[in-house]
């Protein structure tokens, strides 16, 4: 497998960046031939740079016509009628459906735009009434210089002047509010600081574990955002403030174990979840998503999950394939000269879209993308580069098969850029393509099977399910460009940063009555949709199923979407010069700075949380050094703290990591297991070379734990439930050890009746599988007097797994047996 190139610590410049040619016409000539292929020739002895699917299609010789003849007598060459068999037509639907099917779907559509017009009115209304309420007099001049701020530093200056002009500050001090639980954050706030004063590092971990859940106490409410332009309550904001202190002094102490901090960070990890960035399609709407990267990028809040569709699939590209240093770089209005999709003249692509039925060449397009994606780089490649986990989603060409998420885990070795090419094939626009994969002499074959696939967004734009699957991605931050759901987001009651232009951010957008009647008619339009969908009314188009387009969940726990213009939508399929890139690069800016400070208090708490599992990971890898050296590693002091923040201040910035030493995963228990178990399912047979890594980490665990083996829980648990008790009046000790043998022996093989026998807790109960009834007369007659139900139990309360038989008169016992020298100990008791 070709190795991904080796990063430069140097600074680049943006000519280098630019200029940089990846292209392999060997590549995208097996992507031509794939696509050409009816039936893809297969070769199960090819050797893959990872596991493969069993039977995954590589590039054979071109292939040969078969030969064949009608019957014994006819030629082979010569054509021969023969009579056709009738075939039976299915019908599917019954007569009043094709009857009522177009004229009932002609009504709804009438409905639907007749509600759209007026949906339009009311937007415009509620959009009048706010421009003459909020941009006159003092305020207006505040919120001119808000939108005109550069940075984001700017935009705060800007954003805390308005607030206390219009008095919103005063609303940040009163910690009362309806909207989340006052009372107990300020519980968990005071308990955490006098935990962590008086060095209590096991009453703070308790603490800690539980409060660190996705939106504790409802502190990540929008509400809580929406009531100003920048901040929420100062009860909330020092509550966060102590919330990654604390986690940051059980990362440090040494009060801990390493076993425990291992737990503990993994256990906050699992439940407070990820956040992901969501980058939707919309053709050259989804550009300004490059404005949405850099105000990221810039306040080092990017996520490590990203995904995207169509366009957001490129700009997602760009960002998982290149580290931090050369976005900064290339993120610049002249990189819209690479961005030449729709370049070609109308008289070009209208001959094209004739022939074929769509308006791009698929080849054409994949030599435009080999720049965004690194050349012809990996989900693998790109995640060992740069850390960054790229999700690109696609549907498979047929009707009803569900949408895939291609990442590094579900397809390792598939080639970004044709990924891409799949998630932009729109019905009309670009032809179903064929998922390339690398193999390890660098070569591409088709990925599965050579099947087809399209573009995601017509099932999934956001695939929020299979990123919490994955990633457990609790916290998704969508950035929505799509044209035909971007009129219809709508904040009746204000967004983060954004709050209510009139009467001081208080009451409804417009008024009530506006807000209400935009809500009713969003709901009605959503309701027709369905029925088109449910009642099957609408016919494939394109020979795509277009019935969910509106009905999907476009929108997340923090959603971003520009403010688009009117000759946006009519420039839908046209490239940007790099004035309209810059434009929309600061409208991605502007629309994502209001959304960075509820961020913000989510990612530093995530950061804390991956710092922690780091340092476990670094410790824990420590235990290969000399004793006398890991007491100084696992328990530092404050001087060797002070002096290992000195050396790293004075040592250059280390590289991305490469494959040696991979990046760690957004979980990484899971990834060792996948990995792990990837290597033992593909080298089961073989013989494993003396010194295998994958032994000795075995056997190193076995050595700390000796339940970790199968065979060794299945011995512990036999001499559980067969306790040897000595011979009675053998003094000889060889005698006795001679009967443990044989006890051990005879019991190797337990029979269902007889484990049951064994079980102390459930002498007493009729055997399901045998005739016989366990008693124990001895134990029965040492068994307490006190009934263990009382005596006004009914017979109905008592479960039937627990009455000891048919007789009126008799209760279980299922307490342990008395011992002759009294009741027996809670703690010992056997299982």
């Amino acid at each position: 497998m070709k190795m991904p190139q080796e990063i430069k610590t140097s600074k680049h410049t943006f000519e280098e960046l630019i200029n940089e040619d990846f292209l392999e016409e060997s590549h995208i000539e097996s992507f031509e031939r794939a696509l050409q292929l009816d039936e893809p020739h297969f070769d199960h002895t090819t050797e893959l740079s990872s596991p493969p699917t069993p039977g995954s299609p590589v590039a054979g010789p071109s292939r040969i016509r078969k030969v064949s003849a009608l019957s014994d007598f006819a030629p082979i060459h010569l054509r021969v009628d023969r009579a056709r068999k009738r075939k039976y037509k299915y019908r599917r639907h019954d007569w009043w459906f094709l009857i009522l099917r177009w004229p009932l779907l002609m009504f709804i559509f009438l409905f639907i735009s007749t509600e759209f017009g007026l949906y339009v009115l009311i937007r415009q209304l509620v959009n009048g009434k706010e421009w003459v309420t909020a941009w006159r007099g003092t305020k207006g001049q505040l919120r001119k210089k808000l939108r005109a701020a550069q940075t984001y530093k700017e935009w705060k200056e800007a954003a805390i002047a308005l607030d206390e002009y219009l008095q919103f500050d005063e609303w940040k001090k009163v910690n009362e509010d309806p909207f989340y639980d006052w009372k107990l954050v300020r519980k968990v706030k005071r308990s955490l600081r006098t935990l962590r004063e008086k060095k209590d590092a096991r009453g703070c971990l308790g603490v800690l574990e539980t409060c660190i859940r996705p939106n504790f106490a409802a502190v990540e409410s929008p509400r809580l955002y929406s009531e100003t332009f920048l901040g929420t309550k100062d009860s909330i904001e020092s509550y966060f403030d102590e919330l990654e202190k604390s986690l940051e002094y059980i990362r440090e102490t040494p009060e801990l174990s390493l076993d425990e901090k291992k737990r503990f960070f993994k256990s906050a990890n699992t439940n407070l979840g990820v956040s992901a960035l969501c980058l939707s399609g919309g053709g050259t709407l989804g550009y300004y998503h490059f404005g949405v990267i850099k105000a990221f990028l810039d306040e080092g809040l990017l996520p490590r999950v990203i995904t995207g569709t169509s366009a957001g699939g490129l700009v997602a590209a760009l960002t998982c394939t290149r580290t931090d240093e050369e976005l900064k770089v290339l993120l610049a209005p002249r990189l819209a000269d690479k961005i030449t999709a729709c370049e070609e003249t109308i008289s070009v692509w209208l001959n094209r879209w004739m022939k074929t039925g769509a308006r791009f060449d698929s080849a054409s397009w994949a030599r435009k993308c080999t720049f965004f994606t690194h050349g012809s780089m990996t989900f693998r490649e790109a995640y060992e580069r740069t850390g960054r986990i790229l999700n690109i989603s696609v549907v498979p060409h047929d009707r009803y098969s569900p949408t895939k998420v291609l990442n590094y885990i579900t397809a390792p070795d598939t080639v970004i850029w044709s990924a891409l090419l799949a998630s932009a094939a729109v019905p009309g626009i670009l032809n179903p393509v064929v998922l390339m994969q690398k193999l390890k002499d660098g070569s591409l074959v088709p990925w599965n099977w050579g099947s087809l696939f399209k573009d995601g967004s017509l099932k999934v734009d956001i695939p929020t399910q299979a990123l919490n699957l994955y990633f457990n991605v609790t916290n998704p931050v969508v950035s929505q460009a799509n044209p035909h759901v971007h009129l219809f987001f709508f904040a009746p009651r204000g967004s983060a940063g954004r709050p209510v232009a009139h009467r001081k951010g208080k009451g409804w957008r417009g008024n009530f009555l506006l807000s209400a009647a935009e809500q009713w008619l969003k709901h009605e339009l959503t309701k027709n949709f369905k029925v088109i969908r449910d009642l099957e009314l609408l016919p494939p188009l394109l020979g795509s199923d277009w019935s969910s387009l509106f009905l999907q969940r476009f929108d997340g726990a923090v959603t971003i979407w520009p403010r688009t213009r009117f000759m946006d939508f009519i420039r839908i399929l046209t490239d940007p010069d790099p004035p309209e890139l810059e434009r929309m690069m600061r409208v991605g800016q502007l629309v994502t700075w209001p959304k960075l400070h509820m961020i913000s208090n989510r990612v530093r708490i995530e950061k804390q949380i991956l710092l922690g599992r780091q340092a476990v990971r670094t410790l824990s890898r420590s235990r290969s050094i000399p004793p006398h050296l890991k007491s100084t590693l696992l328990h530092p002091t404050r001087q060797d703290e002070k002096e290992r923040s000195t050396e790293r201040r004075s040592k250059p910035p280390s590289p991305i990591p490469t494959t040696s030493e991979q990046p760690i995963s957004v979980d990484t228990d899971a990834e060792e297991a996948f990995s792990q178990g990837s290597q033992w399912f593909y080298s089961r047979g073989r013989t494993r070379r003396a010194g295998s890594p994958i032994i000795e980490r075995h056997q190193e665990e076995a050595s700390r734990d000796p339940l970790s083996s199968f065979r060794m829980r299945r011995k512990w648990a036999e001499d559980l439930l067969s306790p040897v008790e000595p011979v009675e009046g053998s003094d000889n000790e060889g005698d006795q050890q001679h009967s443990t043998e044989k006890e051990e022996n005879n019991n190797s093989r337990l029979s269902p009746s007889t484990f049951f026998k064994r079980l102390p807790s459930l002498r007493g109960i009729h055997l399901p599988l045998s005739n016989e009834r366990v008693q124990d007369t001895k134990e029965f007659n040492h068994a307490p007097t006190n009934d263990i139900w009382s005596s006004e139990s009914s017979d109905e309360d008592t479960p039937d797994e627990f009455r000891y038989s048919h007789s009126p008169g008799r209760r279980l016992n299922y307490l342990p047996p008395m011992e002759k020298d009294g009741p027996r100990d809670a703690g010992t008791d056997g299982l």
